[in-house]
């Protein structure tokens, strides 16, 4: 059978293919390129979230909320707290019921964070020996948390 193409445009097809094909290329590398810097600067990073979260318990239950959106989720052994009325209520029942030396005895034994995931290993002797926290921070904000604590 012959190529009833006109030669002309045999090049531009040639051209078309490899610009099709270097796209392609460039959009199945992009998982491997990690975040564009713009929006590394755009959003706060795992560690600052973290770390906000950590000092909002001193300054009470608003700013605890601040690290959630209507879309987060806690996940308890026994309850699934979703949204931010849910998420409220798991934190203000916690507040109400820490007691007194409670913060004095707060103590992190552990912590990593590795990409948009934070580690916590905890305790408050005698009030709680051992506890874990698992985050997943996306866009600035706590999407999911684990935790339990014995």
């Amino acid at each position: 059978m012959t190529d009833r193409t006109p030669s002309s445009t045999l090049p531009l097809q040639d051209t078309r293919r490899q610009v099709l094909a270097q796209g392609a290329l460039a959009l199945a590398a992009l998982p491997l390129l990690g975040t564009p810097a713009a929006a590394v600067a755009a959003t706060p990073s795992t560690k600052a979230v973290l770390d906000h979260h950590l000092g909002a318990f001193a300054k009470g239950l608003d700013e605890i909320m601040k690290d959630y959106t209507a879309a987060s989720v806690i996940l308890t052994h026994d309850k699934q707290y979703r949204g931010t009325t849910e998420i409220r209520g798991f934190f203000d029942g916690f507040l109400k019921s820490v007691k007194p030396g409670f913060w004095e005895a707060f103590k992190i034994s552990a912590q990593a964070v590795d990409g948009d995931v934070a580690y916590l290993v905890w305790e408050a002797k005698p009030f709680v020996n051992q506890a874990t926290d698992t985050f997943v921070i996306r866009k600035g904000r706590i999407a999911v948390q684990t935790f339990t604590a014995g």
